[in-house]
């Protein structure tokens, strides 16, 4: 188990590109063998996501988990409210959920309409059913260690393909660009942890000289939302680069007029990363398969 509490990572042969969408089938197969046995006792692990307003691409990723869920043998349920729903009305929703046995897994969806209290809401959710890992409870278990809290499911997701790949982490210099509390913070927080054992670098929108950081890492993670601001010169030969950025850019020759790029500009760096994930087809994958994993614990756990 790592330090988070998700389940060991399976060894893949090594390659430039790392494969997001088969490490997290790999992810979702040891999910449904731990669903399966949870059913035998009479268990079936259920994640509910509230989807508030009709914000288009939150829709297709709800929709994905929901699916998942349902894949893997879970109960998955979407519950869809207007944007006009009042902060009460939202609150209520939560504490249904926090007092129903039957839901282990409690996710709203980000972002809400201006008009609620995002941080309010992520604290009502009872943390042994914060899945999303959100609540103060679990960024704090995270910080020290604590291994049955959530750690949040794109940085889970990282330190698995990190992991699988046998990257050495200890004693690397990982270099995080981004200091979101969805995933520079916790992903900073992950890499020094006992058994991971890097040296870490958080850099922002403040920090001087970014590519002075950036050509020393040895593990360099971008999550910034900029469409391909790491550039091959900003990257030492032989790191590791994951891209955790999504982006659409202009791109005429497409049906849509735009197509999805990373942080980082992928064809470039990729000549001089010893691996590097893809956008899309990386951690993108790994973000819905940590959240299965995340769910089934907390069954496991509220049943235990």
């Amino acid at each position: 188990m790592l330090a988070n509490g998700t389940v060991s990572p399976v060894s893949v042969a090594k390659s430039n590109i790392i494969d997001g969408a088969a490490l997290a089938d790999s992810v979702k197969t040891d999910v449904s063998s731990r669903v399966a046995a949870l059913k035998a006792r009479g268990i079936t692990p259920g994640l509910t996501v509230v989807l508030v307003g009709d914000d288009a691409a939150s829709a297709v990723y709800v929709g994905s988990k929901e699916r998942t869920c349902i894949e893997l043998g879970m109960n998955g349920e979407t519950i869809r409210r207007p944007a006009n729903i009042t902060q009460a009305e939202l609150i209520e929703i939560v504490d249904r959920l926090n007092a129903d046995p039957a839901v282990h897994g409690i996710l709203v969806q980000m972002p809400l309409p201006k008009h609620l209290d995002s941080d309010a809401v992520v604290r009502r959710i009872r943390p042994d059913k914060d899945v999303d890992g959100f609540h103060p409870v679990n960024v704090g278990k995270l910080l020290i260690g604590e291994r049955d809290g959530f750690a949040p499911c794109t940085p889970a997701g990282v330190l698995y393909m990190l992991q699988a790949h046998g990257v050495q982490t200890a004693g690397a210099h990982c270099v995080v660009i981004g200091r979101s509390n969805i995933v520079g913070k916790p992903m900073a927080a992950l890499m020094v942890q006992p058994g991971v054992d890097s040296t870490v670098t958080i850099c922002h929108s403040r920090t001087r000289d970014l590519a002075r950081h950036t050509r020393d890492a040895d593990i360099l993670i971008a999550a910034v939302g900029r469409a391909e601001m790491v550039t091959r010169d900003m990257v030492k030969a032989g790191a590791v680069v994951i891209d955790v950025g999504m982006n659409r850019i202009p791109d005429a020759t497409k049906k849509s007029g735009t197509r999805l790029v990373g942080d980082v500009a992928f064809g470039p760096v990729s000549e001089v990363a010893s691996l590097i994930t893809p956008v899309p087809g990386g951690v993108g994958k790994m973000t819905i398969a940590m959240l299965m994993t995340n769910t089934v614990r907390a069954a496991e756990q509220l049943s235990s």
